[in-house]
């Protein structure tokens, strides 16, 4: 491939196996994280086994703090071919204790409901979702214009598809991933920017993790609701979704691909419940 790829939120779980896999494929790989340990870490594994990476501390959420880093990107890897905008995540502040409204939520003080969310917790969830998306997308996608095979990958979520309870601010999020994956790819299509975004179902990552496991790593309640909702009757592992990944960022593989959000999620999103 020889194409420089840059990654937003490298340092975690899934884009970290993203980083290793496009560094495999001989492209010279930038991890951007705001954890610059986590982003490094995954840099020098990726170099020990022979491929090109650089990690940068980078606040997606920051235009100057990204042009900077295009910048020392650019002369020490190259112009940005493959952008994949991994970047995001939720927040407590913003997820409710109770999945549906129970009488007294409107009065509620010691526990979170709806009608207590932290405004600042859900504009936060919001921005570094979709904001964390299109200011890196606005900074490396001038890289590619006039260039052949280039393309974004952009990460949504079954919460795209049907928002899950308590997590409000990270469902509308998403969601809101998915159009505007689309809304690229019709704006850069004649451009020769293709644009399209995975959609990962349930995964284990650092962020989820006390969500799905207790202190003694059994499973939660909402674990086995999830696991009840996957036909696949298990949790997706971060090879998995990387077939897609590569599929997606070969201009010969999938040249004629743009606009789409592609689950990969053991059949969740198709599954009724019935």
């Amino acid at each position: 491939m020889n194409q420089t790829v840059v990654i937003t939120g490298a340092g975690g779980v899934l884009c970290s196996a993203f980083a290793k896999a496009m560094a495999k494929t001989g492209a010279p790989v930038a991890l951007l994280d705001l954890n610059a340990a986590a982003a490094e870490a995954v840099a020098t594994e990726i170099r020990r086994d022979g491929g090109i990476a650089k990690a940068y501390d980078v606040n997606v959420l920051d235009k100057v703090n990204l042009q900077d880093a295009h910048d020392r990107i650019v002369k020490d890897l190259g112009k940005c071919r493959v952008l994949i905008n991994g970047a995001g995540g939720n927040n407590p502040k913003c997820t409710t204790a109770h999945e549906t409204y129970q009488p007294g939520d409107e009065a509620e003080e010691e526990c979170k409901t709806f009608f207590n969310l932290d405004k600042e917790g859900f504009d936060f969830v919001f921005s570094l979702n979709l904001m964390g998306s299109l200011l890196p997308t606005q900074i490396f996608a001038k890289d590619m214009l006039g260039e052949e095979g280039c393309c974004i990958i952009n990460i949504s979520s079954m919460n795209a598809f049907r928002p899950l309870t308590k997590i409000p601010a990270y469902s509308a999020a998403k969601s809101a991933v998915s159009n505007f994956t689309q809304w690229l790819a019709v704006h850069f299509a004649e451009a020769g920017i293709r644009v399209n975004a995975i959609a990962p179902g349930f995964f284990v990552t650092n962020q989820n993790k006390a969500l799905l496991f207790d202190e003694q790593g059994n499973p939660t309640a909402r674990t086995e609701k999830i696991l009840n909702a996957t036909p696949m009757k298990r949790f997706g592992e971060p090879e998995e979704l990387l077939g897609t990944l590569l599929w997606l960022t070969d201009s010969k593989a999938s040249g004629f691909v743009t606009g789409i959000v592609v689950p990969v999620d053991g059949g969740f999103s198709a599954y009724s419940g019935v």
